[in-house]
């Protein structure tokens, strides 16, 4: 039964009050679901979740009181469905009840809510909350360079840094045609690169960096040469911090053995666990360099079954310490794919209380021809404003490209890293 215009006043008298944006004065947002990460999106007449896209996939709505509206029509319902409807229809109008920073969309007088199912919207009874993200965020001002967390920091970082057809072999020698860097790991180090996407793989010489495999690879190089020339360059640039990424397919044994290989490996490592990360937040770059912890050294493996546990000799787990977005933007010529959406399970603005994960933006293509990269590499900054960021809800604190030397990918880094999301 439709409530009556006066149990619609008291309704809205007993509702908690909702932020300015749904107050009066018209915003646009996404409407995100906080469990799945995924986007409401119009489809015809129909409302599904799909990956966030920007501004090019009928994702930005306009907020205004009561309303949701895309393209003329507004988000309403008809029986247990999410559709688009004429913005003056009555079920079209929702209350919108915030709870932190996360909304519940309710509908009035009764006790329905609009839900995520799956890749659909729908309206039914349940606990859905969704992010209303301002598509045009009021961006916050860095702090000055030493009292800026780690989280408050971009770096620009090497997507298989490992591949670059001048430390020594990598694959075997076709593949060696198409490397990921032109340049070394010590001058990838020089020209300002401070995160490193390394693949590891395990022979009968230890933890090797090979891609896809070693077999067949000549003047291969083992990771405990590459990471002693990170810990060289920290020890002669004290102000500088540097992140390892494993793609990790070694025994834990073996990678501990391989790095129990690089001499001062300890003097810089950084243990977040051990820094009370999780309950008190990213430590300042002052702090970091106060103590010489300036070294962080992730692994995609998970915990379970590992033994021994890789964050015992200090590598942790990276999906409990970052959100990542998934790898690939397309084949390495044609269009691309711009969506932002995580590369596993949770979602990219996975929060917890008191701890903000890092973020780790993937781009680039399956295949890093030199003159595809140039083009991406420009339009870096864009894609992470445009789209990334408000799919994270953050700004990106890693941002991985192929061929860094290539289309000015530091440019990116230098707009992060004024203003934050």
């Amino acid at each position: 039964m439709r409530a009556t215009p006066a149990l619609l006043a008291i309704a809205l008298l007993l509702t908690p009050a909702a932020p300015a944006a749904a107050t009066g004065a018209e915003t646009m947002v996404y409407l995100q679901s906080v469990t799945t990460g995924l986007n409401a999106a119009v489809a015809g007449t129909s409302v599904v979740q799909h990956r966030p896209k920007g501004d090019e996939d009928h994702q930005q709505w306009t907020l205004s009181g009561r309303t949701l509206k895309e393209g003329g029509l507004c988000l309403g319902r008809s029986g247990d469905q999410a559709v688009m409807l004429a913005c003056d229809s009555p079920d079209a109008q929702w209350d919108v009840l915030p709870d932190a920073d996360r909304h519940r969309l309710r509908v009035p007088g009764v006790d329905r809510y609009l839900v995520s199912a799956g890749d659909q919207v729908k309206v039914g009874a349940g606990d859905t909350l969704w992010y209303l993200t301002p598509v045009h965020p009021t961006r916050t001002p860095v702090p000055q360079d030493g009292t800026r967390r780690l989280d408050q920091v971009t770096f620009l970082t090497a997507h298989n840094a490992y591949a670059n057809g001048v430390d020594g072999g990598f694959a075997p020698p076709f593949v060696n045609l198409a490397p990921n860097q032109q340049r070394g790991i010590a001058q990838q180090l020089a020209d300002g690169v401070r995160g490193f996407q390394l693949d590891i793989h395990q022979t009968p010489d230890g933890a090797i960096l090979c891609h896809n495999s070693c077999t067949w690879v000549g003047r291969p190089v083992a990771l405990w040469v590459d990471v002693q020339k990170v810990v060289d360059f920290l020890r002669a640039n004290p102000g500088e911090f540097v992140t390892i990424f494993l793609e990790d397919y070694v025994s834990a044994q073996v990678l501990n053995n391989e790095l129990s290989r690089v001499n001062g490996l300890a003097d810089v490592l950084f243990r977040p666990d051990q820094a009370g990360v999780r309950t008190t937040g990213w430590p300042t770059l002052n702090t970091l360099r106060a103590t010489g912890k300036r070294l962080l050294i992730f692994t995609d493996h998970t915990r379970a079954n590992d033994t021994p546990q890789r964050d015992s000799f200090g590598v942790m787990y990276q999906s409990e310490w970052t959100v990542e977005n998934h790898w690939s933007m397309g084949s390495g010529l044609g269009t691309s794919d711009w969506s932002c959406y995580s590369r596993w399970s949770t979602p990219l603005t996975r929060t917890e209380p008191g701890f903000t994960p890092l973020f780790v933006m993937n781009h680039f293509r399956d295949v890093p021809f030199t003159g595809t990269a140039t083009t991406d590499n420009g339009k870096l900054a864009d894609r992470a404003r445009r789209f990334c960021e408000p799919a994270a809800r953050k700004t990106p604190n890693y941002l991985a490209v192929d061929h860094y030397h290539l289309g000015n990918p530091m440019a990116a880094v230098q707009t992060l890293s004024r203003e934050r999301f």
